[in-house]
C-alpha cells in the first residue's frame, strides 16, 4: 500500500485572495472554505480588510501582490477621501490597478434594478445574495471562478430571468448625491465633495426625483425611495 504525501509548498500553485467585508466572523467562513480548496494544488495566501479604507490602503501598498480573487461585500464603511463609497467602487479600483484578478461580489440587495446595475458597471466573475450563501454555495462559486467560469447565484439569476420592467439608470455623480443627502449634507455644500456645479446638482436631483416618481419632492422621500431600489 502507498501513502499519498502531499506535495512540498514550494511545489503547489499559489494563488494571492483579497477578502474585505466589515463583519469578521463573515471573513472567517470564507478563509475556512477558501483553505479548503484543493489544498494539495494551490497555496492560497489571504489578506483581509473590514472597510474601503483599509482596503484601499493595502490595494495601493507598493509590497502588495497582484491578487487573482478578490471577495467584496457590497456595502460597507466608505473612504469618502479617496470617494470610494462601495464594495462597488473597491471592485473598479482593483480592476484598474490590477486587471487580471477575478472579482466575486457579496451582497443583501435583493432589487433587480440594482443586481443589473452590478453587473452592467462591474461585470463581476461571481455575483452573490448574501441569502443565498451556504459554505457549499461558497465553495462552488469559489471552484467556478477558478475555473475562469462566471457564477451567479441561484436568487441573482432568478431576478435576471425576470421581465426587466425597470429600466432607471444613474451614473456616479447621482450616487454621490443620494450618498451625501443621506449623510445630512446640504445641497449647497455639494460641490465641496462632487466636481460638478451647484446648478448641475440641483438640476440631477429633480431629475432623480421624477425617475423615482417622488411626489411630496423632499430629500427624505428622495433618500427612501432610492436606498429601497438599491441605487446606492
Amino acid at each position: 500500500m502507498t501513502i499519498e504525501q502531499n506535495p512540498p509548498v514550494s511545489q503547489l500553485i499559489k494563488r494571492n485572495i483579497l477578502i474585505v467585508d466589515d463583519h469578521p466572523f463573515i471573513i472567517e467562513g470564507y478563509k475556512n472554505a477558501i483553505t479548503r480548496y484543493n489544498p494539495k494544488k494551490y497555496d492560497f495566501v489571504i489578506s483581509q480588510a473590514y472597510d474601503c479604507r483599509s482596503a484601499y490602503d493595502l490595494i495601493e501598498d507598493e509590497t502588495t501582490p497582484d491578487f487573482d480573487i478578490a471577495f467584496l461585500d457590497i456595502s460597507m464603511p466608505p473612504y469618502e477621501e479617496k470617494e470610494l463609497y462601495s464594495g462597488e467602487d473597491l471592485a473598479k479600483l482593483i480592476l484598474k490597478k490590477m486587471p487580471g484578478c477575478s472579482v466575486i461580489l457579496l451582497t443583501m440587495y435583493t432589487e433587480l434594478l440594482k443586481i443589473k446595475t452590478i453587473i452592467r458597471t462591474i461585470n463581476p466573475n461571481g455575483l452573490i445574495i448574501k441569502n443565498d450563501l451556504t459554505f457549499d454555495e461558497l465553495l462552488f462559486a469559489f471552484d467556478k471562478v477558478m475555473k475562469n467560469d462566471k457564477y451567479y447565484s441561484q436568487s441573482v439569476q432568478k431576478m435576471l430571468n425576470q421581465s426587466p420592467h425597470n429600466s432607471i439608470e444613474i451614473d456616479e455623480f447621482d450616487k454621490q448625491i443620494l450618498f451625501h443627502l443621506s449623510k445630512g449634507t446640504s445641497t449647497a455644500d455639494m460641490p465641496q465633495y462632487i466636481p460638478i456645479s451647484l446648478n448641475a446638482i440641483e438640476k440631477r436631483k429633480i431629475n432623480l426625483k421624477e425617475l423615482l416618481k417622488i411626489k411630496s419632492g423632499s430629500d427624505e422621500d428622495l433618500i427612501k425611495e432610492a436606498k429601497s431600489k438599491g441605487l446606492f
